[in-house]
């Protein structure tokens, strides 16, 4: 999830995102299993490891996606799409350290500049929906997502899913309190994430997501992984 330091509010063109790929791993437990598991899930689904796939990543700065997929799947290419050009960075970056850079064409703007003439195999957004203001408007990028999918694509989502308002989230946020803390992570840092919490992130409980997944035109949608508040959603394009 992107809750990088910064001392106003949060700006993805802001160069100290450079510490995005350091710090992450230190706030979510389980973050290299959640890329290995959609990893596995995306190619159980589309089977056949010798074809080639072209993949949809969704929110593609910061390149774990790109690195995980990338790395595993020689036949496979990626385009990625992010509004921030600091994290695209990244994703060149870490493209070009293993060697997959001509498999990669990063775009820096908003999903709907891609034409829907453009068909993908198979889609993630990861770490991007509770930034999105709105069930509205967080219903319209998956439909988006959804456009630019073949049928029977795969889909995996993971987002920041909460009810705010009960006992649970107060005692579960003291405990990934805890466990940023006991990681390195700065008080203030931390403090920085808990204030932005409904102010410059918009979580909505997992049953809702599931809702929005199922009205943009998405089947079989499954809850695949679970940290604090971080869930993954795997999901189906549906047949035209």
């Amino acid at each position: 999830m992107r809750t990088e330091n910064t001392n106003t509010a949060m700006s993805w063109d802001h160069p100290d995102v450079k510490c995005y790929e350091k710090t992450i791993s230190l706030k979510i437990p389980g973050y290299f299993h959640l890329y290995e598991m959609t990893d596995h899930l995306i190619a159980a689904q589309l089977q056949g490891e010798n074809f080639s796939r072209d993949v949809l990543i969704v929110g593609a700065g910061g390149g774990q996606e790109i690195v995980m997929l990338g790395g595993r799947h020689e036949a496979w290419t990626f385009t990625g799409i992010d509004p921030s050009a600091h994290m695209l960075e990244i994703s060149k970056s870490r493209a070009e350290s293993i060697g997959i850079e001509e498999r990669v064409s990063l775009i820096q703007g908003r999903l709907e500049q891609l034409s829907l003439e453009d068909q993908y195999d198979a889609a993630t957004c990861l770490l991007v929906l509770h930034f999105v203001k709105g069930l509205q408007q967080k219903q319209e990028l998956l439909q988006r997502i959804g456009e630019r999918l073949k049928p029977g694509a795969p889909f995996c989502l993971a987002s920041f899913h909460a009810d705010t308002n009960t006992d649970t989230f107060h005692i579960q946020m003291q405990a990934w309190k805890s466990h940023m803390l006991d990681n390195g992570i700065p008080l203030e840092d931390w403090e920085r994430f808990e204030a932005s919490i409904g102010l410059q992130s918009d979580p909505v409980p997992s049953s809702v997501v599931q809702e929005l997944l199922e009205q943009s035109g998405f089947t079989h949608a499954t809850r695949y992984f679970g940290s604090y508040f971080i869930d993954g959603w795997f999901a189906i394009k549906g047949l035209m």
